[in-house]
């Protein structure tokens, strides 16, 4: 069970054609660019297939005889064909009993390929009903994976502004700084910047001691 895990059910891509797409190579416009679309007929599993085809052939233009009209109810239509495939099946074992080697027996086999191929036929019919339904699951999935990151992210939002207004009302209210302290600062800052101080002396020495006077007289 542990091997599966983290497998895709997709196979992976040409990697001797992805490795032209870099970052540098799609930069610098080296990239090679997509195959043209297809514009008249190609091959396709062995068979012959067009451009302009439809996603779903009908079965006439595949060479089988359509048993059922052209309006219909697909849901109907399967329980009719579910229903004929028994009832033939039925009668090709009743056959094999009594007569093995009666041409009905082939008959009866090529009705019961026609009901497959049928039945097949209006389940494909399907196919672009769940490619709708697939996308729509995806994407509220999406959306639901969203919005839960939203709440979470508006959650800790608010946690973060609790604790700031916690920590903003806990100052005590006489927490002042000296006006007189901060000119002696400013002034000593811009003495500095004016003068250049010798080289056998450090230079932050004068302002580590102004900032030692400005905390003892704050104490």
């Amino acid at each position: 069970m542990g091997e599966n895990q983290g497998v895709s059910a997709f196979p992976l891509p040409p990697m001797h054609y992805v490795n032209h797409y870099t970052d540098e190579n799609v930069k610098r416009g080296r990239a090679p660019p997509p195959p043209p679309p297809l514009q008249d007929s190609y091959v396709m599993f062995g068979q012959p297939f067009n451009a302009d085809d439809a996603i779903i052939r009908p079965l006439e233009s595949q060479g089988f005889r359509r048993l059922y009209p052209q309006n219909y109810d697909h849901k109907k239509e399967l329980r009719k064909l579910n229903h004929s495939i028994l009832v033939n099946f039925l009668d090709l074992i009743d056959i094999l009993i009594k007569s093995p080697d009666s041409p009905k027996r082939t008959e009866k086999l090529e009705d019961l390929n026609l009901l497959f191929i049928h039945m097949h036929h209006l389940i494909n019919e399907f196919r672009p009903h769940q490619a709708r339904e697939t996308l729509r699951v995806m994407m509220e999935k999406q959306k639901s994976e969203r919005q839960e990151i939203r709440e979470r992210f508006t959650k800790h939002l608010e946690k973060v502004k609790e604790l700031i207004q916690g920590s903003l009302h806990s100052l005590p209210d006489d927490f002042t700084f000296d006006s007189k302290s901060l000119v002696k600062m400013e002034l000593l800052q811009a003495s500095c910047e004016q003068e250049d101080p010798p080289m056998e002396t450090e230079p932050c020495d004068q302002l580590d001691q102004m900032m030692c006077d400005i905390v003892d007289s704050m104490n």
